[in-house]
């Protein structure tokens, strides 16, 4: 069985979209941190079983991790939509692998920026096997919790998670994300701010400080 863990707060407005890419799915999972709006409204109409915890992705993620009674767990951020072929190249690679997995992530927006994020994160991908959440994170749930699941940590969650799972492979199947925040932010000025945020974690600065940084939007 499959269990699609996905952390929600306020997330009223991508929720229903991301959920509607879920079908034939054994449990769905939204762990919400404390909407103000429809969110945990919308999660129960769907189906999906709600989960309350502390602020954070971190936390949240951790907590539906958790509650998770799949083989397979699919960690899958809000924001995102499943394009036509997951379910399929997740079958195809449960079937062959116990490897942990990503998707590839693409971008809901034409411009030629969203094009060159992308391949420079399939880039980082293949030759780091570093993906970010908002690619999906596929992983039997044997190997999740040997490596002690996700940490309660303010930023950097995903990274701190895949260091301890191991390589992660690439699925032929499209994880679209918002671009909203880039397109906020600037879409160069942001995948700076998240390279320089990456580089500080990985010489040794704690979580904590990466996240006042990356919070920073000057």
């Amino acid at each position: 069985m499959l269990s699609v863990v996905i952390p929600t707060l306020n997330a009223a407005r991508h929720l229903p979209l991301c959920l509607a890419r879920l079908p034939d799915v054994g449990e769905i999972i939204v762990v919400d941190g404390g909407s103000h709006d429809d969110t945990i409204a919308i999660a129960e109409v769907a189906g999906a079983r709600v989960v309350v915890a502390p602020k954070g992705r971190g936390p949240q993620l951790q907590a539906g991790g958790e509650a998770a009674r799949g083989d397979w767990l699919l960690f899958l951020h809000a924001d995102t939509m499943l394009a036509p072929g997951w379910l399929e190249a997740v079958h195809a690679h449960v079937s062959r692998s116990t490897r942990p997995a990503c998707l590839r992530l693409r971008l809901d927006d034409p411009a030629w920026q969203a094009r060159m994020i992308e391949r420079a994160v399939a880039a980082r991908v293949r030759l780091l096997g570093l993906p970010y959440g908002d690619q999906g994170l596929l992983v039997t749930r044997t190997h999740y919790h040997n490596a002690g699941g996700y940490r309660p940590l303010p930023l950097m969650e995903d990274v701190d998670l895949v260091r301890r799972l191991g390589r992660v492979s690439m699925l032929r199947a499209d994880a679209v994300t918002s671009a909203e925040r880039w397109r906020r932010d600037g879409w160069f000025r942001r995948s700076a701010r998240n390279l320089l945020c990456l580089g500080f974690y990985s010489a040794g600065m704690s979580a904590e400080r990466v996240a006042r940084i990356y919070s920073r939007r000057s």
